[in-house]
């Protein structure tokens, strides 16, 4: 990383202006790879410099830049200065750039790396509690909660590997008007039979075909109604239906959660909080925010920049509401977790919910409410199975299992391997990972399997080929030792852009940190692949030098490390055959 070389930069800046090294820090970046061309590693910002007060603004901007690079020398770490447009480039010994970058990075097997950098230096730590997933109870897991599930473990990967303490909280939808009809519907359309052999098809079913009857009889709203009324009121026959329903639901999940390689510390649900909803409209009723209208709800007013500034707090039944267990969960989470932060990962549609949400807890005095987040996330469109409309996960991700084995089976590169489908299944999720990571988390986008599943371009089936060749020529050349290693002998410009690169994993970690988007990440190992490929291709192991073999074995070891490190981050489990 470039945590080394920008604090000799900023030392080197530091006495040339007498002023500390550490205002040099933000404006020192490594320098892009720009194809296989030779380049500086390390610019200096001229632009940040006045922004931040270290030169004074007046004055011609690239005077003052060729002025202070006049002023600067080489030394043992930079063997070359130039200038740029605002910028001062620093070009490094190419023997120290090596040595620092692979040493740094290790041997380290299935991306076990030290992540050392000031830059983190500025970042929130602390405990960061984020919420994701968060799928409805007695409801199949829809294909629209994959965005939710695999953003928010993002999230709480990135905090982790920079030093927060994470809690993975999936919130489910497990109380509220549904289990109404889900119960009355049960008791209509239901079957213990089927729910014990096909146990979420069984309850989709039964919602559906409840509904349908809900539109045209409302004597079959008026007895959801009094069922959630009894459930609210822990009446002991709703409840242990409502039990049921959800330790099944539960579990199925479990299983999806587990081919996505997904883990949660807490399981919570809306349910979790009927006694602190009791305690917030208590605070609300005493602080004097609760207001009732003619239709008997109880509502709170919120400031005019709230886009739906009169938010429902209590039906007129005297039932909570979506919104009125939030806020109790939200005051729940803090006196529970001490959190520093607190991340809700849902789709775009609901930013309206999170701003009344936020509101609300901050007229009730709680400053922490500043820090809590939505991060919201677009929709995906077109993505179907072979078979059908209605889209549950389980059925995406079988189908690009199989479609993955049958790519891997009719292709000439694939190895003969012991556990062909399990390979499949990993390839096959991070195909899905890398699709929907491409662009701005806003963005709607549209699926397209044959487009996911390409083993050329810019996709995860790409990372992977990537991570499982490099594992491959490991294995190969297991006989030798790059424990040791002479950086001097990595001077080919193929070797030298992957040095580069590496360089700017830092900032990129620290840029994915700041706006929490997955994209910076993925487009880095992404170019990472590329130019390792292009390395693989031009410095050969097998047949080299001794030495020269240890030197170009301790930077693909390096590539493979990061490339391992930063695709767990994503969510993505690396496989070393395919």
């Amino acid at each position: 990383m470039a945590c080394f070389f920008r604090r000799r930069i900023a030392t080197k800046l530091g006495k040339t202006l007498q002023q500390p090294d550490d205002l040099f820090i933000p404006a020192l970046s490594a320098v892009p790879v720009f194809r296989k061309q030779e380049g500086a590693d390390m610019r200096l910002s001229i632009n940040v410099l006045r922004t931040n007060g270290v030169l004074p603004t007046s004055g011609e901007i690239q005077q003052q830049t060729e002025h202070l690079a006049y002023q600067l020398k080489q030394d043992s770490v930079v063997e070359e200065i130039s200038v740029g447009s605002a910028v001062i480039n620093f070009k490094i010994h190419r023997k120290l750039l090596a040595k620092q970058i692979l040493e740094s990075f290790g041997t380290g097997h299935h991306g076990k790396i030290e992540l050392n950098s000031e830059l983190f230096n500025s970042l929130n730590k602390g405990t960061t509690l984020v919420e994701y997933s968060s799928p409805n109870i007695a409801k199949k897991f829809h294909a629209g909660h994959l965005r939710s599930t695999i953003i928010g473990n993002f999230i709480a990967n990135l905090k982790q590997s920079l030093g927060n303490k994470v809690i993975r909280m999936n919130y489910l939808g497990d109380w509220g008007m549904q289990f109404g009809l889900l119960g009355v519907g049960f008791g209509q359309f239901g079957s213990q039979a089927q729910l014990k052999e096909n146990p979420l098809q069984h309850l989709f079913e039964v919602y559906v075909k409840v509904n349908k009857e809900a539109e045209r009889n409302e004597d079959t709203m008026l007895a959801a109604r009094d069922f959630f009324r009894r459930l609210e009121r822990h009446e002991s026959q709703a409840v242990l239906l409502w039990q049921q329903f959800r330790d099944i639901t539960v579990s199925e999940y479990r299983q999806i959660y587990e081919r996505l390689g997904i883990r949660f510390d807490v399981y919570s649900g809306e349910s979790f909080h009927q006694e602190g909803v009791k305690e917030v409209l208590c605070q609300l009723e005493n602080q004097g925010l609760l207001k009732t209208t003619e239709m008997g709800t109880r509502i709170v007013e919120l400031p005019a920049e709230v886009q739906s500034n009169i938010c429902t707090i209590l039906r007129s039944d005297g039932t909570s509401l979506y919104i009125t267990r939030d806020v109790a969960a939200a005051i729940d989470r803090r006196e529970k977790y001490h959190f520093d932060e607190m991340i809700y990962v849902t789709d775009k549609s609901q930013a309206n919910h999170f701003q009344q949400l936020f509101q609300i807890l901050r007229q009730m005095g709680h400053s922490w409410a500043d820090r809590c987040h939505h991060i919201p996330f677009g929709l995906v469109q077109g993505m179907k199975t072979r078979s059908g409309e209605v889209v549950f996960l389980e059925d995406i991700l079988s189908e690009s299992r199989a479609r993955m084995l049958l790519n891997m089976k009719q292709s000439k590169m694939t190895k003969e391997m012991d556990n062909a489908e399990d390979t499949a299944e990993k390839v096959g999720i991070s195909a899905l990972i890398v699709q929907d990571f491409k662009g701005p988390l806003q963005r709607d986008y549209k699926f397209d399997w044959d487009k996911v599943l390409q083993a050329q371009g810019d996709t995860g089936v790409f990372l992977q080929y990537t991570h499982a060749r490099l594992s491959s020529l490991i294995r190969k050349n297991d006989d030798i030792d790059a424990s040791t290693f002479d950086p001097a002998l990595l001077t080919e410009q193929s070797g030298i852009s992957v040095l580069q690169h590496l360089l700017r994993y830092d900032e990129v970690l620290y840029h994915s940190a700041q706006d929490l988007q997955p994209k910076h990440l993925l487009n880095f190992l992404l170019k990472l692949g590329h130019l390792t490929a292009s390395a693989h291709r031009d410095l050969p192991v097998k047949g080299s030098p001794q030495q020269v073999a240890q030197a170009r074995m301790r930077l693909f070891s390096g590539a493979r490390s990061v490339l391992a490190h930063g695709m767990q981050i994503l969510g993505i489990i690396p496989v070393d055959k395919m």
